[in-house]
Parts: structure tokens; C-alpha cells; sequence
């Protein structure tokens, strides 16, 4: 079992920055892709950005050139810093942990992110 807790979410002007962390506990030997996704209302849930167990990152377009995330495997943490936020950047974000060997989604409880002056 993997135990994700997402923090840093907030309210947040058009423009500003924010920095979510997720803190992953348990067997997390286990996990090789972690990630973000966001869900706003009435929408789907997107895919933001994932990063592998040696820093590979993807990104959506909607995001790229304003979101990194980095991960730290020392403190079991992955982060994403969010620059330059927008209206639309409004959601709940989610931070997920693939186990390797049976393709298992761990999810956070989520954080919620507004955007608005």
C-alpha cells in the first residue's frame, strides 16, 4: 500500500505562482511514475505532468513553459512548481503514483487550486 498527501494548493491572483507538494508513504519501493492531474468542474480529468523515478518529465501543452515538477527520492516527494497561473489553471489537483509491477494507480486526496483576482 502507498499512502500519497498532497499540500500547497490555494488562492492565487492571474500571474502568481504556487508550489504543490505530494508526500508518498509506504511501499514506495513500489512506484516508478508519479505525477499530477487536474480536474476542474464539469471537465475531465487531465493528465498535467509526470515524472519518472530518474527525473524524466512530461508535460501537457497547456501547461508547458510555466509548470515544472521535480522529484526527490530522498524525501519520497514530488513537487510542482506553477508559474505564471491562469483562470483556467482552476481545478483540483490530484497526485498519482504508478506501480510498476501491476500498473496500479495511487491517488492523493487532492488539492484545490483557484485562479482569480
Amino acid at each position: 500500500q502507498v499512502q500519497l498527501v498532497e499540500s500547497g494548493g490555494g488562492l492565487v491572483q492571474p500571474g502568481g505562482s504556487l508550489r504543490l507538494s505530494c508526500a508518498a508513504s509506504g511501499s514506495i519501493f513500489s512506484i516508478s511514475v508519479m505525477g499530477w492531474y487536474r480536474q476542474a468542474p464539469g471537465k475531465q480529468r487531465e493528465l498535467v505532468a509526470r515524472i519518472t523515478s530518474v527525473g524524466r518529465t512530461t508535460y501537457a501543452d497547456s501547461v508547458k513553459g510555466r509548470f515544472t515538477s521535480a522529484r526527490d527520492n530522498a524525501k519520497n516527494t514530488v513537487y510542482l512548481q506553477m508559474n505564471s497561473l491562469k483562470p483556467e489553471d482552476t481545478a483540483v489537483y490530484y497526485c498519482y503514483g504508478l506501480e510498476a509491477s501491476t500498473n496500479y494507480l495511487y491517488w492523493g486526496q487532492g488539492t484545490q487550486v483557484t485562479v482569480s483576482s
